[in-house]
């Protein structure tokens, strides 16, 4: 059970720090948003969040998803943080306001062929070539951004996973990598991509990415699992 002081504790500290954050970037208090990973927060716990202040909810797996809107009905906003098959596209994009792990070309045309008219998504970047984890090689980026363009997605901007480390400042080279590629691109493709977002930055690593230049950070563990009650 989350203990709902704790939480709305933890969540005005987290919005404290991504506002400083944003301060030393160059940007004004506010325009880096929190998305809580609600992986860590069971569907029976969803209405805390909501009391304690949660706006936009980020899930991983589609039956949790259905789940917690259940649970919370229109409290919040609910975004697509998770791997995505491309065969349960059509159960999550009504669902959701954003998909930010949009990483191959088929899932692009299968969320343009479910979308009714033009939808945005984030493209996921494997930034540092990792073996282990999903997204487009940035080398590759202009043919996903031609490829969204020619279905019908309006790409929004990009997210990515650095490699793990213990260190936040060892993250920010990458978060770096992520925010200069967008730049490089948002030109030749404002035509066609808004190119705008960048989610980036977890639990440890989120006031890096803020000061890398992110505008959404994935914040789960950091927040729910230390409000935790212990159970009697």
């Amino acid at each position: 059970m989350i203990d709902e002081d704790a939480l709305r504790g933890a969540l005005l500290r987290v919005r404290e720090l991504v506002d400083a954050a944003c301060v030393v970037s160059g940007r004004p208090p506010g325009s880096a948003e929190i998305v809580i990973a609600g992986k860590y927060a069971a569907p029976t716990e969803s209405q805390a969040l909501v009391r304690a202040g949660a706006r936009v909810i980020g899930e991983n797996r589609l039956q949790d998803l259905i789940a917690k809107q259940e649970a919370i009905a229109d409290s919040v906003m609910f975004d697509f943080i998770g791997h995505l098959q491309t065969r349960k596209v059509r159960d999550v994009r009504p669902r959701v306001r954003l998909i930010h792990s949009v990483d191959r070309l088929p899932l692009i045309e299968e969320i343009a062929r479910r979308a009714t008219g033009r939808t945005r998504g984030l493209l996921q970047v494997n930034v540092a070539r990792e073996e282990s984890k999903a997204g487009f090689d940035p080398v590759d980026l202009d043919r996903a951004l031609d490829t969204a363009a020619r279905s019908g997605v309006t790409v929004g901007g990009f997210m990515a996973l650095p490699p793990v480390t213990r260190d936040p400042e060892a993250s920010r080279p990458w978060f770096d990598r992520v925010r200069e590629l967008r730049d490089r691109l948002a030109g030749s493709w404002s035509g066609e991509h808004d190119l705008r977002d960048l989610s980036l930055g977890t639990s440890q690593d989120f006031v890096v990415a803020v000061e890398a230049g992110a505008t959404m950070v994935r914040i789960g563990r950091g927040i729910v699992e230390h409000t935790r009650m212990e159970q009697p």
